[in-house]
């Protein structure tokens, strides 16, 4: 299996190198070369398998024997046993045909636990191999922070700097960060929003001079390893309600566009999915382009569901890659006006998206409404960024006899203060959790100065 760029620059990866790359050197994203495909008798057989069996079937053919298959199911065993549910991601009924598929019942309560549980022993068992130690640089709006600390602070061969915005994601999210005292996890409050830190990582990783050498890795959805995780969930929930032999629907809450990325890679590969439905919140660059093809920055707006505060969303590039029949030179010409300007997309790639891709933009009004709507119906507490997928699904749905699955990206503790605007009394932290808002924490305020933040990795890497 060979990994290719977005912008048809860099040189092709195997699957190992492009872990510990990430983003790729001409400022694309690694997608594989060709893509693995499941036969209806394939998906079939995963019929009530484990989930940490289904992904070994899953994520086999990306890996290409670079992992020996023994020790690539143990870590997937590993990972996936730090859930507190048997399933990992459990599907929950709403109504007559319309699912929950809950992804926060992970270490750190969010959707990112899915694929940086298992990231982070992939490339702790690349590093080791090599003899090498590497530091991890990533950004976070909340969740992925949590839980890329999480899934790293055990290993041995890196050291892990997440920026977030200062006081810019909710107290249960901050503290999950910075209450981690681990010797290699450092957790850095930058003095702007998430789209600054952002493009002070991608920076640092287009010129790492700064690291004299030692190699920097991304795990936020750079990362093509996150991608290949999290297709694992779409094939697990499209099978327990009758893939192949009928179709089902997805609306994923939508900021960066990797997790509803992966899912279009699960239909790439075979499982028969009839719709995808981007859910975002005021921060509605994704709904705007599939909309009204308005492919272009706004300012950034505070909302109700912060992990959504995104205005550029990074891993469109990978379906605007596909979009454009994977010609990296058009690609990366949008990409350059959109830096400069309003742009908008071709005709025939649009058309192409549309065909598969609705989507539906949801204001903090709504989500409060949304919350309260939910638990009268279904007796579920939503968390906010659930909630616009909630509506999204109700609103965008194209066929009511599909299975429409929504996902339930975070628990609604993780977002005590909008469960609480919206009238409820708040949310218990589980068990594992509890005394979070007590505990010690640890963690810099930089200004969003790129070498500043830079001078803070490189003297404070081990």
């Amino acid at each position: 299996m060979r990994y290719i760029s977005t912008r048809g620059e860099a040189p092709a990866l195997s699957f190992e190198e492009v872990v510990l790359t990430g983003m790729a050197s001409d400022g694309g994203l690694y997608v594989p070369e060709t893509l693995p495909s499941f036969t209806r008798d394939a998906l079939a057989d995963m019929a009530g398998l484990s989930y940490a069996d289904i992904a070994f079937r899953v994520i086999k053919p990306f890996v290409g024997g670079e992992i020996d298959d023994t020790t690539l199911h143990q870590l997937i065993v590993e990972a996936y046993s730090t859930f507190s549910h048997d399933a990992v991601v459990p599907l929950r009924q709403l109504d007559a045909n319309h699912f929950l598929l809950e992804q926060f019942h992970g270490p750190t309560l969010a959707f990112k636990d899915v694929a940086l549980q298992l990231l982070g022993r992939i490339l702790d068992h690349f590093l080791k191999k090599r003899g090498e130690r590497a530091v991890i640089m990533g950004a976070t709006s909340g969740d992925t922070g949590s839980a890329a600390i999480e899934g790293c602070r055990h290993c041995d061969n890196l050291d892990i700097f997440i920026l977030h915005p200062h006081n810019r994601v909710s107290e249960v999210q901050r503290r999950q960060m910075t209450t981690v005292l681990a010797d290699n996890v450092f957790n850095v409050a930058i003095e702007g929003n998430f789209d600054d830190a952002q493009a002070m990582v991608k920076a640092s990783f287009a010129d790492q001079a700064f690291l004299d050498g030692t190699r920097l890795v991304a795990v936020n959805s750079i990362n093509w390893a996150r991608i290949m995780a999290q297709m694992v969930y779409y094939v697990a929930a499209g099978v327990a309600l009758g893939a192949p032999h009928r179709e089902v629907s997805f609306c994923v809450p939508s900021a960066n566009f990797g997790n509803v990325f992966a899912g279009y890679m699960a239909y790439k590969m075979g499982l028969p999915v009839k719709q995808f439905i981007v859910a975002t919140n005021a921060n509605d660059i994704l709904h705007r382009t599939l909309a009204d093809n308005d492919f272009s920055r706004r300012e950034l707006e505070a909302t109700l569901a912060p992990s959504m505060d995104i205005v550029v969303s990074s891993n469109f590039e990978r379906l605007l890659f596909d979009a454009y029949d994977r010609d990296g030179a058009a690609v990366a010409a949008l990409l350059e006006r959109f830096q400069h300007e309003p742009a908008a997309l071709a005709e025939a790639p649009l058309a192409k998206l549309r065909e598969k891709f609705s989507s539906h933009s949801v204001d903090d009004a709504t989500i409060l409404e949304v919350i309260r709507e939910a638990h009268r119906r279904t007796g579920e507490l939503l968390d906010p960024h659930t909630a616009t997928g909630y509506r999204a699904a109700e609103r965008a749905r194209a066929n009511a006899a599909t299975p429409m699955i929504t996902l339930a990206t975070a628990h609604p503790a993780k977002f005590a203060d909008a469960v609480i605007e919206a009238g409820f009394p708040g949310v218990e932290l589980p068990p594992h959790m509890e005394g979070l808002l007590e505990r010690e924490e640890r963690f810099a305020v930089l200004p969003a100065e790129l070498d500043a933040v830079q001078r803070f990795v490189a003297e404070n890497r081990r």
